[in-house]
């Protein structure tokens, strides 16, 4: 009889990469007999606490050093590292273990990126992932990402926004650099074109941009920006008709979700292989928007808080009636 392998799985950040390891725990668990732990930093807890194939999950709150003997005492048989940076190279030297890491594709993202040579790998990051495993004999299930969501947090929509009587869109608006942003102006001309109510989701730091949005366009929009956590965000989205989002981790949220998804793309590109990952046959319910051509487009593979040329083209560009074409198609 083998024994049952002990498998610490690392990602610290952050929330679409996070999300985009979900299939290789969901394939671990169920193709492999081994008892998984899950090792990410205390700030993103809520994506991972309500996942039933994580059977423990280990959190960094400012540094390693206090789980360096709690995570030694587990005496793991493989450290699956889908963080591949240098505070994952120490995590893994001091334990000592066999472990395996994905290729990130830094130095295809940088020719890109710095003189727009196109040699990136045309497969997507949770494939990448996927294959760190694959010596266990553990294969694809074509099961796309999962999201699980605690009780606690499940959003009573029709209590907690009366207005929203059926369908309705959400307008993920947020995202973690200004460049990966469309303006307000052009987000308040989307939503004035849409039928269904709109439902705004973003961060403390998208409130007023929401605001505004809420007030050109009328009670058709509800602005929920900052005042839900990740996984209320999540559950707001579950129960959507619809997701129109920027490069963000909701996108992958949306995507766990199996959601229609209008996807709008700024400074990042969706060939660095971040796009939506769906199931198979569900590859048609996502599109992506983006201002293709320019000669400074992607100018970075993450982002900037503001345009490093001055004239923000690859948002101001984007084609609004080309995102309500999109998002009536999907509807």
């Amino acid at each position: 009889m083998s024994k049952r392998l002990k498998i610490l799985i690392v990602r610290f950040s952050s929330i679409g990469d996070i999300v985009l390891t979900s299939p290789v725990i969901r394939c671990l668990k169920e193709q492999v007999d081994c008892e998984l732990h899950y090792l990410t930093k205390k700030s993103y807890e809520v994506l991972l606490e309500a996942n039933p194939h994580v059977d423990r999950l280990h959190l960094m709150d400012k540094d390693l050093k206090t789980l360096i003997p709690i995570l030694k005492a587990e005496d793991f048989d493989l450290i699956v590292d889908l963080h591949n940076s240098l505070r994952s190279w120490k995590l893994r030297r001091m334990l000592g273990v066999q472990s395996r890491t994905f290729y990130k594709a830094n130095r295809e993202k940088w020719l890109m990126v710095r003189f727009k040579i196109d040699r990136l790998p045309r497969e997507h990051i949770v494939d990448r992932y996927l294959e760190t495993v694959a010596h266990l004999g553990v294969r694809k299930d074509k099961m796309g990402l999962e999201f699980h969501i605690l009780p606690k947090n499940k959003v009573l929509i029709h209590r907690t926004f009366p207005q929203l009587v059926d369908k309705y869109v959400v307008f993920a608006i947020g995202g973690q650099h200004a460049t990966k942003k469309m303006p307000v102006e052009k987000i308040i001309n989307v939503c004035k074109s849409l039928t269904l109510p709109i439902v705004l989701i973003g961060g403390k730091e998208d409130m007023e941009a929401g605001s505004r949005v809420e007030q050109a366009v009328g009670p058709r929009v509800v602005n929920a920006c900052g005042q839900l956590n990740i996984a209320q965000s999540a559950s707001v989205i579950e129960q959507s008709d619809l997701v129109i989002t920027h490069d963000t981790g909701m996108m992958h949220i949306a995507a766990a979700f199996q959601k229609r998804i209008v996807s709008i793309w700024g400074n990042t590109i969706p060939e660095f292989g971040m796009y939506p990952y769906m199931a198979e046959n569900n590859e048609d319910r996502f599109v992506t928007v983006e201002v293709k051509g320019l000669s400074c487009r992607p100018c970075s593979k993450i982002g900037f808080d503001k345009c490093p040329k001055g004239h923000f083209r690859c948002m101001q560009e984007i084609d609004v009636n080309r995102i309500i074409e999109k998002t009536n198609d999907q509807n």
